[in-house]
């Protein structure tokens, strides 16, 4: 079918309904829209067999859908209304929560419904169960339901003959910063927790901190530190704690509040943030080990199960800024110290790695200073994976991967991804040449024709797709919670192979051939030139893209995401 979907962003859901349903046969065009948008003139003009809204924060007009089928993906079980329904979710505590897919009518989230399905809500902050558990619901309902609608023959149950047995879900109101307002004096940890979890990645928990007002975003327990209710205790890697009630939490990036008018606000990493109105704080490294001790917080992490060893890291919204990469690339080498035979990169569930942090970048006095100097720190990284030849790195993506944080997937031996990955293995939405070894890695990897129609093309790439094309070693099918256990019995499992010391040999013999050929620093050189005039020439489109993305201004469509062939 020719299936137009209808968006407010190209977020995650939207990449990943976008790969699948192209990965089903089916033509897929996006049209990215707000209030303003004319959508019955957009429709007619692409004159779709089908729409389908994955995220959408608009009404369709009555032109729209009196006309063709138009279905709603609403993050909500059966009978749920309102627009925070994950929030809700996260904040109740709730075992299980749904997707319900619904015919749009002029009653919101009151449609007919052609497909649901539930799912498990672990304890994650709304961003990360929104992407993982809530997207897996989601695109399992969108497939049923898309089916059905070519099928042409099922016909969708009216809410309003379901018996309430049958009707999980309820009207919500939205959730206002009055509900998610912490009280340190009296709030736990667990309840402060929650609330910070049911507000990220937006719009965060408005707060008071030294004297001004922000916005709180992530919250993780700590149960050794404790102080008066409210006071700042520590610093580490960036985040703040603050102790509660009966402990502390860990507070990673702040915000401060939008003016009414104004631009978007930057999240910032909450030390970075705060600058020198932060007061004197102890920085306390995370205990070594696992953690299998007390709960608390920490963005990098070391581990080993006998001959394997695990770096696991997990950064706000996968960007990693300068010091985000300096302290990995000391951790990598630190892990290359340790006796395995297999170190597995990455994280547990979530984003893999976005690349470099736009937002960092743009706070900075000098942003094309920042953006170089957040590059050569990708790229110290990149190249310490390429070099590492004593043993087999495996990049683990339990969650997204793009831009430069794609291509640090692709310099390891093996990429490992579940199955609901998507992958953006380029730069040029960003006006961006690209670093990272690209250039040496991509074609390695499919070839050199393929290579040029990614980066070209610009389009999201299912873990799936990602096999095909040879970004993807193995795709596992499981759910996010899981992926972390099973990827580490895999790990185990290779690192005792008989075959692996083969392969280490061969890995080296091969990197020693390669850089005879061409070396490394030639491509970093190329590469690095072509960034270095586009960063440091203002009137470059980079500039004003990385400030329309960081502060949020509305997005014209890319005219690439169109059907492919035209009537658009």
């Amino acid at each position: 079918m020719r299936i137009l979907l209808i968006a407010g962003a190209f977020n995650s859901l939207t990449q990943r309904v976008y790969a699948d349903l192209g990965d089903h046969g089916h033509q897929v065009g996006v049209e990215l829209v707000t209030r303003d948008t004319p959508l019955p003139e957009v429709v007619d003009r692409h004159d779709p067999d089908l729409i389908v809204a994955p995220m959408l924060r608009t009404a369709v007009p009555r032109e729209v859908w009196s006309t063709r089928v138009c279905l709603i993906v609403h993050p909500g079980p059966v009978g749920d209304r309102g627009p925070s329904s994950v929030d809700w979710a996260v904040h109740l505590g709730a075992g299980r929560w749904g997707v319900t897919v619904l015919q749009a009518n002029d009653e919101m989230d009151g449609g007919d419904i052609w497909a649901s399905a539930d799912c498990p809500v672990p304890e994650v902050g709304k961003s990360d169960l929104y992407r993982n558990e809530i997207a897996d619901a989601a695109l399992e309902a969108v497939r049923t339901a898309v089916a059905r609608v070519a099928s042409g023959t099922y016909r969708p149950q009216r809410q309003a003959d379901l018996p309430d047995v049958a009707q999980p879900g309820r009207p919500r109101p939205p959730f206002r910063q009055d509900l998610r307002r912490i009280d340190w004096h009296a709030d736990s940890t667990d309840t402060v927790v929650r609330k910070l979890r049911a507000a990220d990645s937006q719009p965060g928990v408005r707060d008071e901190l030294q004297g001004e007002s922000w916005h709180l975003h992530g919250g993780h327990p700590e149960d050794t530190l404790t102080g008066r209710p409210g006071e700042l205790l520590a610093t580490r890697a960036g985040a703040i704690c603050r102790a509660t009630a009966d402990g502390a939490v860990w507070i990673p990036e702040l915000r401060p509040p939008r003016t009414p008018g104004g631009p978007g606000t930057l999240k910032l990493p909450a030390t970075l943030a705060l600058g020198d109105r932060l007061p004197p704080l102890p920085d306390i490294p995370a205990p070594p080990g696992p953690g299998d001790g007390p709960r608390t917080w920490t963005d990098i992490r070391y581990r080993e199960d006998g001959p394997a060893g695990f770096l696991e890291f997990s950064f706000p919204g996968g960007a990693m800024s300068t010091d985000h990469c300096r302290r990995l690339l000391t951790a990598y080498r630190h892990a290359c110290t340790r006796p395995t035979s297999v170190l597995v990169l990455g994280g547990r569930r979530d984003f893999f790695s976005n690349g470099i942090h736009l937002h960092v970048i743009e706070a900075a006095a000098d942003p094309a200073v920042e953006s170089w100097a957040n590059l050569q720190a990708m790229d110290d990284l990149v190249h310490a994976v390429l070099t590492t030849t004593d043993r087999l790195v495996v990049a683990a993506l339990g969650g997204n991967a793009a831009a430069g944080g794609a291509m640090l997937a692709l310099a390891a031996d093996e990429v490992w991804c579940r199955e609901a990955v998507v992958l953006n293995p380029h730069y040029r939405l960003m006006g961006l040449y690209g670093s990272e070894y690209w250039t040496y890695t991509l074609p390695r990897r499919t070839g050199p024709e393929v290579a040029a129609e990614l980066t070209a093309r610009a389009v999201p790439v299912s873990a799936a797709a990602g096999a095909r094309l040879g970004l993807v070693d193995r795709v596992i099918d499981c759910p996010a919670q899981d992926f972390a256990e099973r990827t580490a019995r895999l790990a185990v499992r290779l690192a005792a192979a008989p075959a692996t010391q083969a392969r280490i040999a061969t890995k080296k013999a091969d990197r020693e051939r390669d850089e005879a050929h061409r070396p490394l620093a030639v491509y970093r050189e190329l590469e690095l030139a072509q960034m270095h005039r586009i960063l440091f020439d203002p009137d470059q489109p980079y500039h004003a893209l990385r400030r329309a993305f960081v502060r949020k201004e509305a997005a014209a469509t890319p005219a690439h995401l169109g059907f492919p062939g035209g009537r658009s």
